[in-house]
């Protein structure tokens, strides 16, 4: 078996460059993970561990953690994203809509792509069944919208064998749960090619401050770098930079301030283009190597 059989193998340095898209060189794209963390069970993720590790539900702090997000940190979120006039895309659990109904139409009246990432917070290979949790989701989502879903983040980046099938099934178009190049790939499904679009787990803000724990301006810093390193790379062809935000992590007030000036550094900046998932997707899909897309039929 090939080692990865959804994607082949290709240095990056042996791809056909890639004509940009119109704008920039540089494809920003802004994904805000927006989360259903249900009050009567589990929390997906702990800041605070529960003393003598007597864990319980409701867990109330981890709970709040989550919810300080959706409450004060996706106003801030809509505010500054609205006013600079971005495109953002959003990984949206589909629970949102029934628990959050507020922030739910908000979210649809600011014009954001919405993505798709499972019903809740909860990994689909924790899912009785995973075809019926996508399902669902989808559904949901799509009659919320009222505009079929085209992407896919699954909750935790979780796979099974068939994830990728199940959702190629349902139509979709691309999925950034395979994080391994810094440009657009095309993957193997039983249904056909899918767009694997570049997401990231370094400028992500759940690594970053809930894993690693990290002080408020990693993340701009790690940004700064990025740019750096892409500097001589972007002569050659575009490349993607896909910052994962979390509302409860990158919207608190001690790392809003690092967020904005991260913001404010690529707008000055003019070769950088935001671009939703969909629109990458359709420049992708106009741009690669035809025998590329057919090799992944």
């Amino acid at each position: 078996m090939a080692s990865n059989p959804r994607v082949p193998f290709r240095l990056a340095s042996d791809r056909r460059p890639l004509a940009p898209p119109p704008g920039g060189r540089l494809i920003v794209h802004l994904v805000v993970n927006i989360e259903n963390w249900r009050f009567d069970h589990p929390m997906p993720r702990k800041l605070l561990p529960a003393p003598h590790g007597a864990e319980a539900v409701p867990d109330v702090p981890n709970f709040s953690w989550a919810e300080y997000g959706m409450r004060c940190g996706m106003p801030r979120l809509l505010e500054t994203l609205g006013r600079r006039g971005l495109q953002v895309t959003c990984a949206f659990n589909a629970g949102v809509i029934e628990s959050y109904p507020d922030l739910a139409l908000a979210v649809r009246e600011a014009g954001w792509e919405f993505m798709g990432h499972g019903l809740h917070q909860r990994a689909l290979t924790a899912e009785a069944s995973e075809a019926d949790a996508i399902a669902e989701a989808l559904s949901r989502i799509a009659d919320f919208t009222g505009r079929p879903v085209q992407g896919w983040l699954g909750p935790g980046l979780r796979q099974t064998v068939d994830t990728l099938d199940l959702l190629a099934g349902h139509g979709l178009r691309y999925c950034c749960d395979w994080v391994l190049d810094d440009l657009p790939v095309w993957m193997k499904t039983r249904h056909g090619p899918m767009i694997g679009l570049p997401y990231s787990l370094e400028i992500n803000d759940s690594v970053i401050y809930a894993v690693e724990k990290h002080r408020s301006a990693e993340m701009h810093d790690r940004l700064v770098s990025t740019l750096e390193t892409f500097a001589s790379e972007l002569a050659q062809g575009p490349r993607i930079v896909t910052l994962g935000l979390h509302p409860h992590l990158i919207a608190v007030p001690h790392r809003f301030i690092w967020f904005e000036r991260m913001l404010d550094l690529l707008c000055a900046r003019p070769d950088t283009l935001f671009m939703t998932g969909s629109q990458i997707a359709d420049w992708f899909e106009a741009a690669s190597d035809p025998a590329e897309r057919a090799a992944a039929s």
